[in-house]
């Protein structure tokens, strides 16, 4: 018995970790895989019963991954980073929030017959979207960044407001039901919360601003004190777990002078796991046959969530805003649900049913009928409705450049006045203050970092031009950015660090991508031309002012850069390919006439 446990925890673990890979790899949301595994396991062929399995350390196992995944959502919800919290974002988070939550509380008490407290339970459950879902359909479909930024903050901050709303709700149901005091109860929840959740962030921040704990410490000490706060909040006052914790995040994250990245990155990892483990789980434990009796009216309900709660809500939110119709429409049609409504009904149907509530078992199976609906109608019509309303980003034709050295930021320049969007990253304060002061965009740190990953800003780029002095570097970044922009779009500058490397077969032979200008040229070369005499200029080609007339007239002391065509098409100059460059079409080259190359 012993081994078939341990076996089946690591099968669901490895099909929870394939199926963000098969995520990856297809472009699709990994919850359609993790459901797929799910119901095939559990109700399709009955090979996995999680209540059997796990019998009563099921619901506490559900419960503390939700509290370290709201503790990780309150993390990230850092208030100095909120971009695009403008008027529609903060009427869509609450007139919005208040008319889906009246519309599919009153639909599913009139199609489906639950009782008005299930019914407004389940109201406040769809107000949730899942942030898990959104991210990665955000950076397949590429909408307008005003687009993007509201549904990227609507996912997080419904994430945790969303959350706190359905505790409330469903206390409320249970005091009811009791008898208890229902305003005092509440407040007492809250109160408990607040001060479970305050007392938890600020002993955290005082040990990690007096060095009392050890760096290595950080990680598993926050994770242990995420779930004593969990269980101490719930044990003072019932479900006011999940408040604390997600309070407790939200603190950190926004306390001066204290750094969560290392504590992020981690629980980002284990909410990660924890998510693909939990929706397994979940999903093995669906009544489908209770969905089916249902019948068409959870279809109908399913199309009023989908063509009026979500349109109406955003209609309204955003009616006297700057935003246009085609950016409202898109707008009413992306909201998928994810784990926390999930799991969140899990936890609170089989409660209800300890209270009398009998068909509170249908939250789940009507949750993850939302949940698939969302997610397989529009997630997939996603990039195909942005694409006919035309609010796709255009092609990705901006570059980021590796080093904000001086060679880096004079191409940068140029491109700039191209029209070209290009951010520049480096490690070297000087050259990024330097870089920022002549009006270039850039990331400080390490472009090969978690951090990068996390923060630096790709939005409209597509090309990496690795240009730094360190080949190591520039390698490293190459394949890093190969699978983001593909190898035809790396584009690296050799140089004498580099050469060295090539000659001992060290890890500059493993760099990939496309060497810039010509064989020979080196970073070392360019930058002595740059601080020099040599200076960098845009010509117009014509049917008489030829490539061969225009180095003539330079007397071939001229290194081209790029092409322009009269499409606007950016070409670079590569060892590999010749380009032939015709009438109307603009060079950009260094010229440095009055100086040899040495």
């Amino acid at each position: 018995m012993t081994e078939y446990i341990l076996l089946t925890f690591a099968l669901v673990s490895f099909f929870g970790i394939l199926s963000q890979w098969l995520s990856w790899y297809i472009k699709l949301p990994s919850i359609i895989f993790l459901l797929l595994f799910g119901i095939v396991a559990g109700p399709v062929t009955g090979l996995f019963d999680p209540d059997a399995l796990m019998d009563e350390l099921l619901f506490p196992f559900v419960s503390m991954g939700v509290a370290i995944i709201l503790f990780e959502g309150g993390l990230t919800l850092r208030f100095h980073e909120i971009k695009g919290l403008t008027k529609p974002l903060y009427i869509l988070l609450t007139l919005g929030l208040g008319l889906t939550w009246m519309i599919v509380a009153v639909s599913t008490h009139l199609l489906i017959g639950l009782s008005w407290e299930l019914s407004i339970l389940f109201g406040a459950l769809m107000t949730v979207t899942g942030p898990t879902v959104i991210k990665p359909l955000l950076k397949t479909v590429r909408p307008h960044t005003d687009i993007a930024n509201i549904l990227h903050w609507e996912g997080i901050i419904l994430d945790v407001a969303g959350a706190i709303l359905i505790v409330l709700v469903y206390k409320t149901i249970t005091l009811q039901h009791l008898g208890g005091m229902i305003p005092l109860s509440l407040a007492s929840i809250v109160a408990t919360g607040i001060i479970s959740g305050a007392a938890g962030a600020f002993f955290l921040a005082f040990l990690l601003r007096r060095y009392f704990l050890p760096h290595y410490l950080h990680h598993v000490f926050s994770l242990t004190l995420v779930l004593v706060i969990f269980a101490l909040s719930n044990a003072i006052a019932h479900e006011s777990g999940l408040l604390a914790v997600t309070l407790m995040g939200m603190m950190l994250a926004n306390m001066k002078s204290i750094n969560t990245e290392d504590i992020l990155f981690f629980k980002e990892s284990l909410s990660l796991l924890l998510i693909s483990i939990l929706f397994i789980i979940l999903s093995a434990r669906l009544d489908l046959s209770a969905l089916f009796d249902i019948g068409w009216s959870a279809l109908g309900l399913l199309g009023i969530i989908l063509f009026i709660a979500r349109p109406l809500s955003v209609m309204s939110s955003t009616l006297f805003s700057d935003l246009t119709l085609r950016a409202r429409i898109f707008l009413s049609w992306i909201a998928p649900r994810g784990i926390i409504a999930a799991a969140i009904s899990a936890l609170f149907a089989i409660r209800l049913e300890e209270f009398g509530y009998t068909e509170a078992g249908l939250l789940v199976p009507l949750t993850f009928m939302v949940i698939i609906g969302t997610i397989l109608i529009q997630g997939l019509s996603a990039s195909s409705l942005a694409k006919w309303l035309d609010l796709r980003e255009a092609e990705t034709t901006g570059m980021l450049i590796l080093g904000a050295n001086r060679v880096s930021r004079e191409i940068a320049k140029s491109l700039k006045q191209q029209g070209f969007t290009v951010r520049l990253a480096d490690t070297d304060w000087e050259n990024i203050h330097k870089a920022r002061m002549e009006g270039l965009d850039t990331y400080y740190g390490r472009a090969v970092s978690d951090h990068a990953d996390r923060h630096m800003e790709l939005t409209g780029i597509g090309r990496l031009l690795a240009i730094s002095p360190h080949a190591t570097l520039n390698a490293l970044a190459s394949t890093r950015f190969k699978s983001e922009f593909g190898s035809e779009n790396i584009y690296y500058l050799q140089n004498t660090e580099g050469k060295k490397l090539e000659k001992s077969k060290a890890s500059h032979s493993t760099i990939v991508g496309r060497q810039l200008f010509t064989d020979d040229m080196t970073f070392s070369k360019l930058s002595s031309l740059m601080h020099g005499p040599g200076e960098i200029k845009t010509t117009t080609l014509s049917e008489k002012f030829t490539m061969e007339a225009y180095k003539e007239a330079h007397n071939n002391k001229v290194i081209p850069l790029y092409l322009i065509d009269t499409d606007g098409k950016l070409y670079f100059f590569t060892i590999d390919d010749e380009l032939k460059p015709k009438e109307g079409w603009r060079i950009t080259s260094l010229i440095y006439e009055n100086k040899e190359i040495q």
